[in-house]
């Protein structure tokens, strides 16, 4: 019998090419990119899960309630509290941290290289996180001083991929820019991207003197913790309550700011955490659910085009289905004629469907930032997901033309009475609705996003971004001796406007610091970003001075700061020049004098809103601005290059932009909406194919009727009108039930951004437009071909 459904669904498709191949086209467009974003969801969805012990690993995270403040929640600790929880919280079965080393130059021999993403780290590292070793052994490799672990990578950058035994590299040193050495005591492979926290190499805890280990009132440590089996995260965070009591409060109780640690889940951190300090990129739930139900959206749309097709076409089957009725088929046997013929298309499209995979999954990882391989589509469970397509797309898009073919009464149908009917018209128009308002939808969300995006890269930040170039020197004392010479020496280059040196920059990191600030009702304890600049600083970043004077020079070192006007409006200063600030807790009398008020400039990401900020006076730090002309880059470049090396032969020469850098914030964001809008576009592309097939298929029915009016002296504008004005009407109906839906969407998302564009009637409109404009032009085309034609050829057989 199987045989028999097959031949018979083969001959179909034979018959009936060109609609074949268009419910086939469509249905594999929708599976290809369904199934590109279902990689997607799961690559975001199985970060951190590779750990084996995922399941109880947490890390410790800081909530700081400071009076007149949005509470502060960081992904960082103060030192002590690993060791602490490690000793007497008998719940925590191991600790271990990660101390941020930043950007290090390491040398093997003449080999100079710059590397980031380096921690200390403690030696139980192994006991909590699964890394695969290549060489060395995990149960020491981080416990003796100076003991290194480093990655693949970094092991075939400095030693060369040409030996074959990793285990040659173990004993062998690296040395930093201080003259620091470091045995390398095992190799690992590189750590998977689907971690929230990547490292390239790993230097034992107990390389740090103690004297320079933090203490309680010091944060800037990532702390995790390996829970015991059957231990209650809300039980253990309740236990943590007293430490603040116990450690916290002498340092913080005095200026009202309030300490409470919480456990953070592994397997949570990239896709629902929302903490400052995080070490990587984060991923964000909202977009699972959004790239979920667009995957969906495409299915769903595919199933309906093939639905309509069916369905419409169902008069040229009828006489088959009713000489089957008369012959003894059953309707169960109707139904299962229909299911297999539209499965197997979904098959076809499927087979299609990782022919397409295989070419355009490079372009989609460019596109998305991932790794995803062809061989992840053999995957027992990628397995299952494509079965469940299948299922899914036969089952959905052939059940209601199966079960609605089969129930003709064959008496009817072979009086020929069923081709008089309609073919469950209402059905098809409510199908029709169903697509334009998701792809209204879609172009709305689209555009929405976009001009967000777009927003989020031309806001005025209140700096100049553009051809600010980035150089950074070790910082140790004998290269910052030479900072000074290098910036006058540069100076000398008529394309080089500008130069000058700071601890910071724009998007990046900064301290946030305990002062006593003098407000009109006496000092008030309070946590500051600061950070510290020279005297250049605001010229080469384009900052303007709205009040008092910039820095003037080595003078100002000792007593001089310049605050944001978000900081003299936040303390209530009607005259903030002479404003006076201290340490907190600092009661020998010194402070720091206000002498200039700049105009707020984001520092952080336009995520974040911009606060207190308040700039020392710190000549010759170690990273230096210089400010270029926008003639001939490459060239000044170059002599830059040619004074670095004068100047700092011992330093490779690395540099960055400031607006690339600064613009790196949003890399995800820019991702995922690139993601979305492709994804958009092709799901607006399956409904046009859908309405081509329709509307073809809705004018040949009503081409004897076209004909007959031809005949009775209508016109082309008075025939065309009787198929696009029902069209037109299931626009409208969409525009309806998408506008709503929509805005509710799009008004929840841009509440994440302290800085967005808003809603306007514009992505509403315009929607409603292109839906209405595709529409129109493909009715028009069908209804014009019909209404030339010569009406002796369609009536010929009446």
């Amino acid at each position: 019998m199987l045989k028999n459904l097959l031949i018979v669904a083969l001959r179909n498709f034979k018959r009936d090419k060109w609609y074949s191949l268009l419910n086939i086209l469509g249905l594999t467009i929708g599976i290809t990119f369904s199934l590109f974003l279902i990689f997607y969801i799961k690559d975001e969805l199985s970060f951190d899960r590779y750990n084996k012990k995922a399941d109880r690993i947490y890390r410790m995270i800081s909530y700081d309630k400071e009076p007149d403040r949005d509470i502060m929640k960081w992904s960082i600790t103060p030192d002590p509290l690993g060791p602490e929880l490690k000793h007497n919280f008998p719940e925590v079965e191991e600790m271990v941290r990660f101390n941020g080393n930043g950007k290090t130059m390491y040398k093997n021999g003449d080999l100079k290289l710059y590397e980031d993403k380096i921690f200390f780290c403690d030696s139980t590292v192994f006991k909590v996180f699964t890394y695969d070793f290549i060489a060395g052994d995990p149960n020491i490799a981080l416990t003796a001083p100076n003991s290194m672990v480093i990655t693949k990578t970094v092991s075939d950058k400095f030693f060369g991929k040409s030996h074959n035994n990793y285990q040659d590299i173990v004993g062998k040193s690296l040395q930093n820019d201080n003259g620091d050495i470091y045995k390398i005591t095992a190799v690992i492979k590189d750590v998977p991207k689907n971690s929230h926290l990547i490292f390239n190499m790993l230097i034992s805890m107990s390389s740090i003197p103690k004297k320079f280990m933090g203490n309680w009132g010091n944060f800037g440590i990532y702390t995790y913790v390996l829970l015991r089996p059957n231990v209650n995260k809300a039980t253990f965070e309740k236990k943590l309550v007293p430490l603040y009591d116990k450690f916290l409060a002498p340092i913080f109780a005095k200026s009202n700011i309030k300490i409470d640690f919480k456990a953070q889940p592994l397997t949570a951190i990239h896709l629902y955490s929302d903490l400052s300090f995080e070490p990587e990129e984060l991923g964000s739930i909202s977009y699972i659910y959004i790239f979920g139900a667009v995957a969906l959206f495409m299915l769903i749309i595919a199933c309906i085009n093939y639905m309509n097709l069916t369905t419409a076409r169902s008069a040229r089957r009828a006489k088959e289905i009713g000489i089957r009725k008369v012959t003894g088929s059953t309707k169960s046997q109707l139904v299962a004629q229909f299911l297999v013929e539209s499965l197997l298309t979904a098959l076809f499209a499927l087979l299609l469907s990782i022919g397409l995979i295989a070419i355009l999954l490079p372009t989609f990882n460019l596109l998305a930032g991932k790794s995803i391989t062809f061989q992840s589509l053999f995957e027992p469970s990628t397995f299952f997901i494509l079965l469940a397509i299948v299922l899914f797309v036969g089952l959905m898009g052939g059940s209601y033309p199966a079960f609605y073919l089969s129930k003709f009464n064959p008496v009817h149908i072979l009086k020929g009475s069923l081709s008089k009917s309609s073919s469950n018209v209402n059905l098809r128009r409510s199908l029709v609705v169903v697509q334009f308002t998701i792809s209204m939808i879609m172009i709305i969300c689209t555009w929405v996003v976009y001009g967000q995006l777009k927003y989020l890269r031309n806001k005025d930040l209140g700096f100049n971004k553009q051809q600010v170039l980035s150089l950074t020197a070790n910082a140790n004392n004998d290269i910052r001796s030479k900072v000074v010479a290098f910036k006058n020496a540069i100076k000398e280059n008529p394309h080089i406007l500008s130069v000058s040196t700071s601890q910071s920059l724009p998007g990046q990191g900064m301290s946030m610091l305990l002062f006593s600030v003098e407000t009109k009702n006496g000092y008030k304890d309070q946590g500051v970003d600061c950070y510290g600049v020279d005297e250049d600083y605001f010229k080469t970043l384009g900052m303007q001075i709205k009040k008092g004077r910039n820095f003037s020079g080595p003078s100002d070192t000792l007593r001089s700061i310049v605050v944001n006007e978000n900081m003299v409006k936040y303390f209530g200063w009607d005259n903030a020049i002479g404003k006076k600030v201290k340490f907190g807790g600092d009661t020998s009398g010194n402070y720091f004098e206000v002498v200039g008020v700049v105009k707020d400039f984001n520092q952080k990401s336009l995520y974040n809103p911009i606060s207190p900020l308040m700039l020392f006076y710190r000549p010759s730090s170690n990273n230096i601005q210089l400010k270029l002309a926008a003639t001939d880059i490459p060239s000044t470049i170059a002599s830059v290059e040619k004074s670095w090396k004068t100047f700092f032969p011992d330093l490779p020469f690395q540099y960055t932009f400031l607006d690339q850098d600064f613009d790196s914030q949003y890399a995800a964001d820019q991702k995922r909406g690139k993601i979305f809008t492709t994804f958009s576009i092709l799901t607006v592309m399956i409904t046009c194919l859908g309405l081509l097939g329709l509307i073809a298929f809705t004018t040949q029915q009503r081409q004897k009727e076209i004909s007959i009016r031809k005949i009775m002296g209508a016109g082309v504008k008075e025939i065309v009108p009787l198929i696009t004005m029902n069209f037109i009407l299931l626009v409208g109906i969409s525009c309806i039930i998408a506008f709503p839906v929509a805005y509710l969407f799009m008004d929840k998302w841009l509440k994440i951004f302290p800085y967005n564009t808003g809603l306007s009637v514009f992505p509403f409109l315009l929607s409603a437009l292109a839906v209405l404009v595709i529409t129109l032009l493909t009715v028009i085309f069908h209804t014009v071909r019909a209404a030339i034609a010569n009406p002796v050829e369609s009536l010929r057989s009446e």
